[in-house]
């Protein structure tokens, strides 16, 4: 069945050069979570997904080689300036984090050391969109993964934009927002959880909250941590989590993270689980890297489940 092609579409493209060593699988995985693939699709080294681009239903393909990347961007409606993918790109796939001064000062640390040598070049993949990363962190908050990504799902079919090549899109604010509270319980969020998402639109649209503004060199964390904060149903997990997967900011301290402290147990070969506060001091001394160490454990702590057939 052929698609149809909007009247009026156009296309972005850049080819962006790798490290060596780049870890491409990273951030397939990362876009590969959903079973059901409405938004996102990995294809080989290929990943398709579905985003809203000023407002318009978007196709993003990247495309990995030995060396570079290949992306295309396909709208439908007008494209802009051909800058903004490279930049958007460039985050996703996190090339703006400086890992090799990170694992140059602790490559002989005694715990750390080991777990770097094992897992170098790691980077952390990075949302299309700060407004994707707090919605998702909003989402997430303590529930388990799969159930995280269900009701993403939900949210992304109830706002409905979708690309003439058949994927969904994940939404702006805009499109969010025109959903109700309702909307969201049926999608499986709970009353606060849909009350702050609802919020949190509203305040983009209203220029309260400039997501997009401070995307930086050195996004201004205090401020934005003084806003967020004042939200109702935002705490410092989804601050900092939001942070690292919005904004590569690496050294917001994860120590709250269930898999974080799962991770650091298993490192550390204690016979105890490891508590918020013991987590928040081991985490401590690694500044301004803790949330690029909390990336570190839960790889390891992924990797360890892979390696004992419990899956991921």
């Amino acid at each position: 069945m052929s698609v149809p092609v909007p009247a009026r579409s156009a296309s972005l493209s850049c080819s962006i050069r790798l490290p060596p060593g780049f870890r491409e699988n990273d951030i397939l995985a990362f876009h590969k979570r959903d079973p059901l693939a409405v938004a996102e699709r990995v294809d080989g080294r290929m990943l398709k997904k579905g985003l809203a681009w000023n407002g318009h239903a978007a196709c993003l393909i990247i495309e990995f080689h030995e060396d570079c990347a290949d992306a295309g961007l396909a709208v439908d409606g007008p494209a802009g300036r051909p800058e903004a993918l490279t930049a958007m790109v460039r985050r996703m796939l996190g090339l703006n984090q400086r890992i090799e001064d990170f694992e140059q000062t602790y490559r002989s640390h005694p715990q750390l050391g080991p777990l770097i040598a094992g897992q170098r070049g790691l980077r952390v993949p990075i949302s299309a969109t700060p407004f994707e990363a707090l919605t998702w962190a909003v989402t997430g908050q303590q529930i388990s993964l799969n159930a995280a990504i269900s009701m993403r799902r939900k949210l992304i079919l109830a706002t409905g934009l979708k690309h003439s090549s058949g994927l969904y899109c994940y939404p702006e604010a805009r499109q969010l927002a025109k959903l109700s509270t309702q909307d969201l319980r049926q999608a499986g969020f709970s009353q606060t959880k849909a009350q702050t998402l609802l919020v949190l639109s509203r305040m983009i649209q209203e220029s309260q909250l400039p997501l997009d503004e401070w995307m930086t060199a050195a996004p201004p964390v205090d401020e934005m941590r003084s806003r967020l904060s004042r939200i109702h149903g935002i705490g410092p997990w989804t601050i900092n989590y939001t942070l690292l997967r919005g904004f590569g900011w690496l050294d917001g301290s994860l120590h709250g993270d269930v898999a974080v402290r799962r991770g650091l147990q298993l490192l550390l070969g204690a016979s105890e689980k490891i508590t918020e506060q013991q987590a928040q001091l081991w985490l401590a001394p690694f500044s301004p890297w803790r949330a690029l160490v909390a990336a570190h454990l839960w790889t390891f702590l992924a990797q360890t489940r892979v390696k004992a057939g419990n899956g991921a």
